[in-house]
């Protein structure tokens, strides 16, 4: 019988999952939208790794990563819940050991990890500005009529990048538009966007940060050729993209699973529960905590958000008395 190790990375734009051996090979991946019900993504997510599956097998460790890590951790009752940093960094270096630099761009973020000997030295992450990001380039791609998952070919077809304000999404739109009413072609205007978002990064993730060969590059943004020329063409470096680059998170965080030790056993069945998430207020003290209760087929599951163990009573106690 195969003992296997699953991974979960539920980010706020897509939920990504992969199910490695005990040589950290790829048996079962996938990749679907998040679209605002994290639950929902994960429980899909299942579904898909299930039907790549074949033979006798048990999954014996479970990791969850990402944004929603906690609340997928708590589900699935996991093994490891790590955050994104180091499940990107173990991620990476199971691939390339001797990577010193991993920049990540997301849907909906950023992140930048320093590695020296393995270690994780520094890092940095933007989750406060969408410019430069999955949804940034999704939203001009619309402007634009083009395909996003053809942005890249466009820009390598640029004569001539133009330059474009990419400090600020609102400031970028307002340039794109104003590119475009006097006649840059959709080629070069493309182009000018991939290093704006390149100049972005570097300038507000990577400020300060000592970023050195070999460069890995992950996340959704990775697939666009387009932001992988800009960032070559402006850190003078050879960029490495992966072809697994954006499930970099969800291999991390099933390797952490794998060396964690500690088997426990997962049932695909898990999928076809009930799970609902309840906010609940609680005035037992000044601090007035927003609790979030997780509920499995009606029970309490487990909630959080809690400073004290008032806050954990009140807040099953409001919950019962509001259902």
């Amino acid at each position: 019988m195969f003992k296997y190790y699953l991974g979960l990375d539920i980010g706020s734009i897509s939920t990504k999952g992969v199910i490695i051996d005990e040589n950290n090979k790829i048996v079962a991946q996938s990749y679907l939208w998040t679209e605002g019900n994290p639950i929902g993504a994960v429980k899909n997510v299942l579904e898909e790794l299930k039907k790549c599956l074949e033979g006798e097998y048990k999954i014996v460790g479970v990791g969850t990563t990402g944004s929603a890590r906690e609340l997928i951790g708590t589900i699935l009752k996991a093994s490891v819940v790590k955050n994104e940093i180091t499940a990107h960094a173990i991620g990476t270096l199971s691939f390339y050991k001797d990577v010193k630099t991993i920049f990540e761009i997301g849907g909906q973020d950023s992140k930048i990890i320093i590695i020296d000997n393995g270690v994780i030295v520094d890092y940095a992450m933007n989750t406060l500005c969408a410019a430069g990001t999955g949804s940034f380039l999704s939203s001009q791609a619309k402007r634009l009529g083009i395909p996003v998952e053809e942005f890249g070919d466009y820009a390598l077809r640029s004569k001539n990048a133009v330059k474009i304000a990419g400090r600020c999404t609102v400031f970028a739109e307002s340039d794109l538009v104003h590119k475009i009413q006097i006649g840059h072609s959709k080629e070069d205007i493309i182009a000018g966007l991939c290093e704006s978002i390149v100049n972005n990064y570097l300038n507000n993730v990577g400020k300060g940060k000592h970023i050195e060969a070999p460069i890995v590059f992950q996340g959704g943004v990775s697939k666009n050729v387009g932001v992988v020329k800009a960032f070559e063409k402006i850190t003078g470096e050879k960029i490495i993209v992966n072809d697994n680059s954006h499930l970099m998170g969800a291999i991390g965080i099933a390797i952490i699973a794998r060396n964690n030790g500690k088997e426990i056993e997962f049932d695909f069945s898990v999928k076809d529960l009930k799970f609902e998430t309840h906010g609940v207020d609680c005035n037992g003290c000044p601090n007035k905590c927003e609790i979030v209760c997780v509920l499995k087929e009606g029970e309490l599951l487990d909630l959080w958000g809690n400073r004290c163990e008032i806050g954990r009573e009140r807040a099953f106690e409001n919950y019962k008395k509001s259902n």
